[in-house]
């Protein structure tokens, strides 16, 4: 085999799918994978450290676009649009990089492993911690930031999945938005209450 391997990553990545799916994420090994793309399994460590991170891949980099969007985003703008921002912006690279389909295929494979439902679990709170944070640089006050923080990762967690299951020509982004008015508009009318039955109401997000 020669030294260059041309798309070795995209032709990894496509046999790992494509095995996920057939045999299942946790009966696949490295070298059936590295076997079905025609490569060795020395190259297929070069591109990714395991076989989880095919599935992963990128993950840090979402992270990174959420949390320089709301950094970004003007002081004058409120703390909750600012997360609207950031889970906006990740929504894009998601639908516009892969596209439903391969989010589908791969919400497939990380639902039927316990393994995987984990990492997709811890990467979701890596998420909400970063987000946390960068409300916190921005003084919102706690509970606010954190509880924000959670609420936003919520709202792209829901959309998300109501994207890979819904009809063909739902948007993310635009589910994103609507699951986050609905946010917003459960909070008004708890306010509303609240100040009806003459209680304080925070203002906070």
């Amino acid at each position: 085999m020669g030294r260059w391997e041309p798309n070795a990553r995209g032709r990894l990545e496509k046999a790992a799918m494509e095995l996920y799916t057939e045999r299942g994420f946790d009966q696949t090994t490295v070298a059936q994978i590295a076997e079905r793309a025609g490569l060795t399994e020395r190259t297929f460590f070069r591109h990714f450290a395991d076989k989880r991170e095919v599935l992963f891949a990128g993950s840090t980099q979402l992270q990174e676009l959420l949390v320089e969007t709301v950094t970004e985003a003007p002081a004058s703008v409120a703390p909750i649009d600012a997360v609207a921002a950031g889970i906006d912006a990740i929504g894009a690279v998601l639908q516009e990089s892969r596209g439903r389909a391969f989010a589908r295929e791969r919400q497939s494979i990380v639902t039927a492993s316990a393994e995987l439902r984990e990492r997709e679990l811890n990467k979701m709170s890596s998420l909400a911690s970063a987000l946390a944070e960068t409300l916190r640089k921005r003084e919102v006050a706690e509970p606010a930031a954190s509880l924000l923080a959670e609420i936003g990762i919520a709202v792209f967690k829901v959309s998300f999945e109501r994207w890979v299951s819904g009809p063909r020509d739902d948007d993310l982004r635009a589910l994103m938005r609507e699951s986050l008015e609905e946010v917003r508009s459960l909070t008004a009318d708890a306010g509303r209450v609240r100040m009806a039955e003459g209680g304080p109401v925070s203002h906070a997000a």
